[in-house]
């Protein structure tokens, strides 16, 4: 009796066991290292990067290269000494340049002369994936009304050396720890004349075959006073473009018959941040905007874009125009001129956080999925298969799949020991899938949308 009932309990156990997972354990969810990320953020040390910034009068991009106390010349010597400061302190970690780019007068009607557009770059290099990158940047520079003159103060403490002073700070609490993944902090110039200085250097990751996870661009980080009279140090947008604007047109037409519409890899990242915002820092709102930038307005993530990098651009929710762009004045009791009375230090710091913490997962996280695949025509069920990596950090995968209406992947599955798994009762008509690689310290990459059906056997 006792053998028969042996038997029977391991003919059940084969019987109802899926036999192509190896574990179905996810790893652990969260990990303590992002709490201490997002605590080491400083207010204080923001602020007095900001101060130090606007203390040069201008950083118009066709400013005084010359002087040691006025121009953009001035501001990024004083950028690359604290990227150099920061890697002395952890002995040499970070690897610090200039790269830089020559722009003719006749490149743009923002041009008042022939220059060279110099952006500083410091990289943390990565211990097993040293070529693949995630980016954060600010821009350098900074106008007045009148974005050719070069001359006039423009102090520019919210757009844009808020972005700058938060990229420098996420580099000072990074430079504490060892990633997987590089990542690259870097100070952008050129924004306000054609964004030059982000083109230049996505030419420079491209042509140095950088492999590129995300680029996060942050401009305008710290104003919570909005001129639609809302006040708010939780909200933020993180805006990105839904598909690729270099993608093929195989991969056009394959979207009309498998949807994707708003999957490409920028927009994967955005929700890769918003994952991590929500899981770590549930007291901040981000906003995902569908949408490359502001409304017919462009940001430094867009060159990088164009080359078919993922990139997004996280700024503040709430802009107050009369602090942008504009000369210093009072005109009828309105005060106007980005000033230093119009940063939000902590909110600064908050969304330094995030940007750090979002880094800090894509550099800690595995690779993303590769040759992706789906199939399920016609069938209670949906199939994804993918490439199995010989990463021995991967522990498993994350099959995820949402309404084709919602904008988060709200559904998911941990498989391990596996490339392909059957989602039963999932019908592939009603949803939309992804797939991300899972590391063992529950680390995640983004989500990979499958466009290529499954090959037939």
């Amino acid at each position: 009796m006792k053998i028969r009932n042996y038997l029977f309990a391991l003919l059940s156990f084969g019987f109802f066991c899926n036999p192509l997972s190896a574990q179905q354990t996810a790893p652990p969810q969260t990990d303590a290292r992002f709490y201490d990320i997002i605590q080491s953020a400083s207010p204080e040390r923001i602020e007095a990067d900001i101060r130090k910034l606007v203390s040069f009068g201008t950083r118009n991009t066709f400013s005084d290269t010359v002087s040691q106390t006025r121009g953009i010349g001035a501001a990024r010597r004083w950028i690359k000494s604290e990227f150099e400061k920061i890697s002395k302190e952890c002995g040499g970690c970070l690897e610090v340049f200039y790269q830089k780019d020559f722009v003719e007068k006749t490149e743009g009607s923002r041009v008042p002369h022939s220059a060279w557009i110099v952006n500083v770059v410091a990289v943390l290099r990565g211990t097993e994936y040293p070529n693949s990158y995630a980016m954060m940047s600010g821009d350098i520079d900074s106008r007045s009304s009148n974005t050719m003159n070069f001359e006039i103060d423009a102090p520019g403490a919210n757009d844009n050396a808020s972005g700058m002073a938060g990229t420098i700070e996420a580099a000072r609490i990074l430079s504490k720890y060892k990633f997987k993944h590089s990542i690259a902090f870097v100070g952008l110039s050129g924004e306000e004349q054609g964004l030059f200085g982000g083109a230049g250097l996505a030419k420079y990751a491209q042509e140095n075959n950088w492999e590129i996870v995300g680029i996060l661009n942050n401009d305008m980080i710290g104003n919570i006073e909005g001129v639609d009279g809302v006040i708010s140090n939780r909200d933020f947008r993180i805006f990105s473009e839904p598909t690729p604007a270099n993608e093929s047109e195989g991969l056009r037409r394959a979207r009309r018959t498998v949807g994707g519409e708003v999957d490409g890899n920028s927009r994967q990242l955005a929700r890769f941040i918003h994952k991590q915002v929500q899981t770590y820092m549930p007291e901040m709102n981000p906003m995902m905007i569908y949408r490359l930038d502001r409304f017919g307005r462009g940001g430094h993530h867009r060159p990088f874009n164009d080359l078919g990098f993922a990139g997004v651009r996280i700024m503040e929710a709430h802009e107050n125009y009369v602090r942008q762009h504009q000369d210093l004045r009072t005109e009828n009791g309105i005060e106007y001129g980005d000033v230093i009375e119009g940063v939000n230090f902590e909110y600064a710091a908050k969304l330094t956080a995030v940007n750090a913490i979002s880094l800090a997962g894509l550099a800690w996280g595995p690779k993303t999925p590769e040759d992706v695949r789906i199939g399920g025509a016609v069938q209670p069920s949906t199939t994804l298969q993918w490439k199995e990596s010989n990463d021995p950090n991967v522990i498993g995968y994350k099959l995820y799949w949402r309404l084709t209406t919602s904008p988060t992947w709200d559904n998911s599955r941990f498989v391990s020991g596996v490339n392909e798994f059957t989602l039963e009762g999932i019908v592939i008509d009603n949803y939309y899938f992804g797939v991300a690689a899972v590391a063992k310290n529950g680390s995640e990459s983004p989500v990979v949308f499958p466009y290529q059906q499954m090959r037939r056997r």
